[in-house]
C-alpha cells in the first residue's frame, strides 16, 4: 500500500488496514514546520496543517479527535520514553523516574518544538489538561504507586506522607526546568534528590537505616 499522504486508501487504525505512517509523520512534520516558523498555537488550525502536510482534514482526523491531542502526540514523541523501572528497591525505581524526568528537561531545553510548546501550554487550558493526563498525571501514580509500595516493604516510614513525599522527589526537578531553566540538571541530580529525602522518609526501623 502507498505511504504517501494523499493516499485515498489510507484506513482507520482500528478496523482495516493499517494507518499509514507516511501520512502520520507528514502531519506530524507540519506541525513542527509551523511551530518553527514562528506560529503560534492559537493559529495551529487543524486547516492548516493539513494544507502544510498536504493531506485532507479527515486524514488527521482518523488519527487525532482535535488539537489537542494531536500537539499532545507531538510532544510525547519528542520526549523521552517512560522508563522501565528496575523493581529492586524503592531508592532504585524512583531514581529511574527522577532520570526520565531529568531528561525530559534536557529535551525540552535542546529543543525548539518542545520549548515552544512547553512555554505556551498554560495559555490554553484544553491542551494543558490533555498535556497534563496523557503525561503528568501517569508519572504522578507511578511515583505514588513506588512509595506505597516502599511502605508496604518497610523500606519507608508507616507514617509518611506519599503526597508530599512525591511532591518533595518531583519539586527540585521541575523547579530546575520550568522555574529556573538554566540551572543544571547533571546526570547525578535524580539520586542526589532521592537520597535527601530518603534520608528523612526512610524507615529507621528498616535493613540498613542508619
Amino acid at each position: 500500500m502507498s505511504t504517501t499522504p494523499s493516499d485515498p486508501a489510507d484506513a482507520p487504525a482500528r478496523r482495516g488496514r493499517p494507518r499509514s505512517a507516511g501520512v502520520e509523520r507528514a502531519i506530524l512534520d507540519a506541525v513542527v514546520r509551523l511551530l518553527e516558523d514562528g506560529v503560534p498555537l492559537g493559529e495551529v488550525s487543524m486547516e492548516r496543517i493539513a494544507r502544510t502536510a498536504g493531506v485532507g482534514k479527515a486524514a488527521i482526523y482518523r488519527r487525532w479527535p482535535g488539537k489537542e491531542e494531536l500537539l499532545v502526540d507531538l510532544m510525547r514523541s519528542a520526549e523521552p520514553p517512560e522508563p522501565e523501572l528496575p523493581g529492586t528497591s524503592v531508592r532504585d525505581d524512583l531514581v529511574a523516574l527522577l532520570e526520565a524526568l531529568r531528561r525530559r528537561g534536557v529535551a525540552k531545553r535542546s529543543s525548539a518544538v518542545l520549548h515552544t510548546v512547553s512555554a505556551q501550554l498554560r495559555a490554553y487550558p484544553r491542551l494543558w489538561d490533555a498535556y497534563h493526563r496523557a503525561v503528568i498525571q501517569p508519572h504522578r501514580r507511578a511515583t505514588l504507586d513506588v512509595l506505597r509500595r516502599g511502605v508496604e516493604t518497610g523500606e519507608l516510614r508507616p507514617d509518611a506522607d506519599l503526597d508530599l513525599l512525591g511532591d518533595l522527589f518531583v519539586g527540585p526537578l521541575m523547579l530546575r526546568t520550568l522555574v529556573t531553566p538554566d540551572a543544571a540538571l547533571d546526570e547525578d541530580l535524580p539520586a542526589r534528590v532521592v537520597d535527601t529525602v530518603l534520608a528523612g522518609a526512610a524507615n529507621p526501623a528498616a535493613p540498613g537505616s542508619p
